[in-house]
């Protein structure tokens, strides 16, 4: 089991925005952003694109609930989408809240966020879900 399964199944502490039976969605612990949310299917896939294309399309449709949670928590012009997934052998989608497209340059500095403010932000978000 590799370690975004085990954060969806609860084996790992994590930040929770969102769930449903199918998709997880919680905070990254390196942020870019207040906000900035990992979408995974509960099912191991590695690649985003291996995964089955009723799955694609849900996890993209959950994630856009989850992108409008996040706009309504935390006002910005648009949430962004990046999937890159070589850090971890697991599907995902970021989320990030942007007022600018260099908002979504992973270059960039990451936020220091105590456990406080990481879990007023995913209440926040729960809330908007």
């Amino acid at each position: 089991m590799d370690i975004f399964s085990k954060i969806a199944a609860g084996e790992i502490p994590s930040y929770k925005c969102a769930e449903n039976d199918k998709f997880y969605a919680f905070l990254d612990i390196n942020p870019l952003a207040k906000g900035h949310t990992l979408v995974i299917p509960r099912r191991e896939v590695d690649y985003f694109f291996d995964l089955e294309d009723d799955e694609l399309a849900e996890m993209a449709v959950f994630a856009k609930r989850v992108a409008k949670a996040i706009k309504a928590a935390f006002p910005c012009r648009k949430v962004g989408m990046a999937v890159l997934g070589l850090e971890v052998a697991h599907a995902h989608i970021h989320l990030v809240p942007m007022q600018s497209e260099g908002d979504m340059n992973f270059a960039n500095p990451k936020l220091k966020l105590a456990a406080e403010e990481f879990e007023d932000i995913a209440k926040k978000i729960r809330e908007n879900f």
